[in-house]
């Protein structure tokens, strides 16, 4: 036990000493949040690009249904020759809305055109179709008699209002809330498992090039030092998590803070009143959101988050760990990453798929009990409420099922630490799991 803590803290202390680190460990945040507003960005500018389109309507019928938009303008070229429109838009415009005459509106069905060297979005396409659809909608309606200005007045919108048994108001789209925010811890865990797997295997593979791991073994069991590896490495990544937690905290801290004093400041009716017209639509965001935090298990998420990142992590490091022992070098080693990077990508699209509309159903259910897709898969529904019986049971299969596999990668990391210039292949690995 003694000789595993020194390896432990050996390869913990390697790891958080390493600049690169301890750069990421401060930078990944200030990246994350720069990306985002780099996206945002983006997209705002995408959104201030407003696009020109025209159209040469010889039917007169669907020119005047086209409305200019905060993203296209619409340009009448009716009056041009239709090759002398052609040739306009071509040169100034995005593409050309192509109405051409017809004896019966029907026939517009499948008459009208859009003209250009570009590929339309999927959106824009829906939208022109929806024109030509309601137009020609109007045109049997007023032919069978009906008037159609009567029937659009007579539409209504409507608006569910959801409550609870209890009298309490519900919160519509909580299930996709939910969903999202189960679905952000399991994709950290899907990332933590890959990037500090890695590390494990890269590590492994360097001590065994390097030779140093022919005298290390000399006083060092294996299974001790495959052991050492991946609780150390685990260890620094629950340390790096815990100071990105602790900076969200300072940021959320610090923001309720701001919120709180300017709260304070228009405290009373008079200095309500005097506030701009959407103040009180801030106020009442801000509301919002409270009461959608106060329907998430935050506290929760993030206890058992550390849970399944463990049993996760440990699980799959070992899988790692044993493929680094097999293989001289991280080119060798993609042949063997797929079978264990594939189960992840699983259960982030079981989790998207399935737990927004059935967080309960089978598939969820059983695919949360599944070691190798659980730390995703159950991430996703606790903020739905989880009987702790699943939850218990999860986690005994997810733990039992890397004692399970720590035994066979110990097989393979034993003869496979020794092993050189040969590459193996699955046959080889199952000969030395047979050792």
């Amino acid at each position: 036990m003694n000789i595993l803590s020194l390896i432990i803290k050996r390869e913990f202390i390697a790891k958080v000493r390493n600049k690169s680190f301890i750069v990421m460990t401060f930078l990944s945040p200030l990246l994350f949040l720069g990306m985002s507003f780099l996206i945002g960005f983006l997209a705002n500018m995408n959104k201030g690009e407003v696009k020109k389109v025209a159209i040469h309507d010889e039917t007169g019928i669907l020119k005047k249904d086209f409305k200019d938009s905060k993203e296209t303008k619409y340009v009448d070229l009716s009056g041009m020759p239709l090759q002398l429109a052609k040739d306009t838009a071509s040169k100034n415009y995005e593409g050309l809305i192509f109405v051409p005459k017809v004896a019966d509106s029907k026939e517009l069905i499948t008459k009208v055109e859009y003209i250009s060297d570009d590929s339309p979005s999927l959106e824009f396409v829906s939208d022109i179709e929806k024109i030509v659809d309601s137009q020609l909608t109007n045109d049997n309606l007023r032919a069978l008699g009906f008037d159609s200005t009567k029937i659009a007045q007579a539409k209504v919108n409507s608006e569910l209002h959801i409550t609870k048994f209890s009298g309490e108001e519900g919160l519509k789209y909580l299930n996709e809330i939910k969903v999202f925010f189960g679905g952000a811890f399991g994709y950290l865990i899907m990332m933590f498992i890959i990037i500090y797997g890695n590390f494990v295997m890269r590590s492994v593979i360097e001590e065994k090039t390097s030779r140093i791991i022919e005298v290390i073994i000399s006083s060092v069991k294996p299974y001790q030092l495959m052991m050492g590896k991946i609780i150390g490495n685990s260890l620094a990544g629950i340390l790096q998590f815990t100071i990105w937690v602790a900076l969200g905290l300072l940021v959320l801290f610090g923001s309720s803070l701001f919120l709180g004093s300017s709260a304070d400041a228009g405290a009373t009716a008079e200095a309500m009143s005097k506030l701009p017209q959407g103040a009180g639509t801030i106020a009442s965001l801000i509301e919002k959101v409270n009461l959608y935090y106060n329907e998430i298990p935050v506290l929760t998420t993030i206890i058992f988050f550390l849970v399944y990142f463990i049993g996760g992590y440990f699980l799959y490091s070992s899988l790692y760990a044993a493929i680094g022992a097999a293989v001289d070098s991280e080119t060798d080693s993609q042949q063997f990453l797929l079978p264990i990077i594939m189960p992840l990508m699983l259960g982030i699209y079981v989790g998207f798929f399935t737990v927004v509309n059935d967080p309960h159903g089978t598939v969820a259910t059983v695919f949360s009990m599944i070691p190798f897709t659980s730390p995703i898969v159950m991430l996703m529904r606790i903020p739905f409420g989880v009987p702790v019986w699943q939850l218990i049971t999860s986690i005994v299969l997810l733990f039992g099922t890397f004692l399970g596999v720590v035994w066979f990668a110990s097989k393979i990391y034993r003869v496979g630490i020794l092993m050189y210039g040969k590459k193996p292949t699955w046959k080889e690995l199952y000969k030395w799991l047979k050792y």
